[in-house]
């Protein structure tokens, strides 16, 4: 099993930046990909980045040259630098982690709360 516990969001105004990270515990070792993904109130969830451990990244159009993501292998963390942020990203970002255990298993952190408001 992998438990994830996401941190950093809070308020931010428009143009603003927050960082969020990701805390992996568990069984770690398998982690191939961990990223992000984010869902805004009466929205589906969505992709926004991740980054598998060999630190390959993959971005969603709508912040690719805004956010960055970055692995710390050591701290078994995850952290989104998001900048430029925008009101319509008021969301809840969930970290998400998958490993092999025979076949592809996905976990997913209860969210931190980013909230873009003037």
């Amino acid at each position: 099993q992998v438990q994830l516990v996401e941190s950093g969001g809070g308020l931010v105004q428009p143009g603003g930046s927050l960082r969020l990270s990701c805390s992996a515990s568990g069984s770690i070792s398998s982690i191939y990909v961990m990223g992000w993904y984010r869902q805004a109130p009466g929205k589906q969830r969505e992709f926004v980045a991740h980054i598998t451990s060999c630190g390959n990244t993959n971005y969603t159009d709508s912040v690719q040259g805004r956010f960055t993501i970055s692995r710390n292998n050591v701290k078994n963390t995850v952290s989104l630098q998001m900048n430029s942020l925008k009101p319509e990203e008021t969301d809840v970002d969930k970290c998400n982690a998958q490993r092999w255990s025979c076949i592809w298993r996905m976990y997913w952190g209860k969210g931190t709360q980013v909230t873009v408001s003037s």
